[in-house]
């Protein structure tokens, strides 16, 4: 899917634009997604912004705006990684971890999922090709998305009849923030790894397709992987 790609699909003055809850949206993936589909005309972005790791915020903020702005789509794009042997990861960046990538987005989605049946919502996870696959040093970060991997998976089953969509996107690598507090990165050929913007117009062709797409894992042409210079 090129960034060239134009979906055209603008709204009329007598649409509603419907209500998208996302997180990450100040980076990254989360970013693009929010420019994507505010561009389009058909969207509004509201950002979730309290610390994911703090379950009791993230509730009140939720049950807040569910009260004034119901969501036709949860989106969940925030997320990190660290990759090192497992025993040398801090105990408070498991723990952190774990709730940012899969306590969150299971809690979000506990939250909205009334709303979004009324609405014949969406929800939408960003996991991780890591989720498809076994590799070293990343048993940490493997186990948060292939543990949303697989609560995605269920919860398409268990919301079906109701009409909530629910899909899994596996990137792998992508342009992002992602990589600065890592000692690896993308390498700089243009196809080693994927643009955020593919991502994010992806997300709207999920969006806005009339079957479900219930799970996706998009891959860069070439995979290209460097050290940073130290």
């Amino acid at each position: 899917m090129s960034q060239s790609m134009s979906l055209d699909l603008k709204t009329t003055p007598q649409q509603e634009k419907k209500i998208v809850y996302l997180t990450g949206s100040t980076g990254g993936i989360g970013r693009a997604i929010s420019q994507v589909l505010e561009s389009s005309g058909r969207y509004t972005i509201v950002p979730i912004t309290s610390r994911l790791e703090n379950s009791q915020a993230l509730q009140s903020e939720i049950t807040g705006l569910i009260k004034h702005t119901p969501p036709f789509a949860l989106i969940h794009a925030a997320g990190f990684g660290q990759f090192k042997p497992h025993e040398e990861i801090a105990p408070k960046t498991i723990e952190k971890m774990v709730q940012v990538n899969l306590t969150a987005p299971m809690l979000l989605a506990n939250l909205c999922i009334r709303s979004l049946r009324i609405q014949q919502g969406h929800i939408i996870h960003i996991a991780s090709v890591e989720a498809t696959r076994s590799a070293r040093w990343s048993a940490l970060y493997s186990a948060t998305k292939t543990g949303l991997r697989a609560f995605s998976h269920c919860l398409y089953e268990e919301l079906r009849k109701s009409g909530v969509r629910v899909t899994c996107i596996n990137p792998d690598l992508t342009r992002t923030g992602f990589f600065d507090s890592l000692d690896f990165q993308p390498a700089v050929e243009a196809d080693a790894a994927l643009d955020p913007l593919e991502l994010a117009q992806t997300v709207q062709l999920i969006l806005e397709s009339r079957g479900v797409i219930s799970d996706v894992t998009l891959r860069p042409r070439k995979l290209g992987i460097e050290k940073k210079r130290v």
